[in-house]
């Protein structure tokens, strides 16, 4: 529940088209609602202007089913990341079903994306960024985590152009999207390895660069630990990092800066 419906729902009861007690029914959950193993922040999109997220990493198929399914209930968009298939069959096995509806098949309906591990069901408006979000990956390696930026951006209402393969090694394949890099208003940028690919974007463009570290590498790069590190230490002071593999969090922040 964001700002928009409850302002909705408000001038709905003061022009009589819902009664009093049908508007506290659907209040009724604010600011959470205890469902035992979990408790659900509705209240968060009004606060913060974004949903909670179902992070589904060490959760039961089960549990995340039972929170997603609240969640859609509750009216506004839903994403869970880190979850796997047999999840969004659990998901999709609660979505409810009505042979009656013929308008079945033109509903919004959960949406798993293999490759950022993702599932998401868009069912309310979001406000619009104002520019473009670049997400740039230095390998195909590095997709899992920048596709997860990428569905993670356009589920809060943001335009996203994917920039893949671009890495420092062949540094003529980054060069050739100079344009596209350079009309964004943020952007998003995936390496693993030594992580060196930010601060080359960086000193590209003027616009704030989210640097992604990836656990992706040989022994020496403990796990990501060699490309946070070298990411921290960029001498392109457009430059901020996340957590390793923490797409999520970078399309968070890209999505603020966007709306801003």
């Amino acid at each position: 529940m964001d700002r928009l419906s409850i302002e909705t729902l408000l001038n709905e009861v003061r022009e009589g088209r819902i009664a009093v007690n049908e508007a506290l029914d659907r209040l009724r959950d604010l600011p959470f609602e205890d469902l035992g193993f979990a408790k659900l922040d509705h209240h968060r999109a009004l606060r913060t202007g974004m949903p909670e997220v179902i992070f589904a990493a060490g959760k039961t198929a089960a549990q995340v089913a039972q929170i997603f399914a609240r969640m859609a209930q509750a009216g506004g968009n839903v994403l869970a990341t880190h979850a796997s298939r047999e999840m969004y069959e659990a998901v999709r096995a609660l979505e409810p079903r009505d042979p009656a509806l013929e308008l079945r098949d033109k509903a919004p309906r959960a949406q798993f994306h293999e490759t950022a591990r993702a599932i998401t069901l868009a069912q309310a408006p979001a406000i619009p960024g104002k520019g473009i979000i670049a997400v740039v990956c230095a390998g195909t390696s590095d997709l899992p985590v920048a596709e997860e930026a990428v569905v993670t951006a356009r589920l809060m209402g943001n335009t996203v152009e994917l920039i893949a393969d671009v890495g420092v090694a062949g540094i003529h394949r980054l060069l050739a999207q100079k344009t596209s890099l350079q009309s964004s208003r943020v952007l998003i940028v995936c390496a693993g390895m030594e992580g060196a690919l930010p601060t080359v974007v960086g000193g590209l463009v003027d616009a704030p660069v989210l640097a992604v570290p990836t656990s992706v590498g040989y022994g020496a790069s403990f796990g990501g630990v060699a490309a946070l590190l070298g990411m921290l230490n960029t001498c392109s002071p457009n430059v901020s990092v996340v957590n390793i593999d923490n797409g999520f969090g970078a399309a968070c922040i890209a999505s603020l800066i966007n709306h801003l």
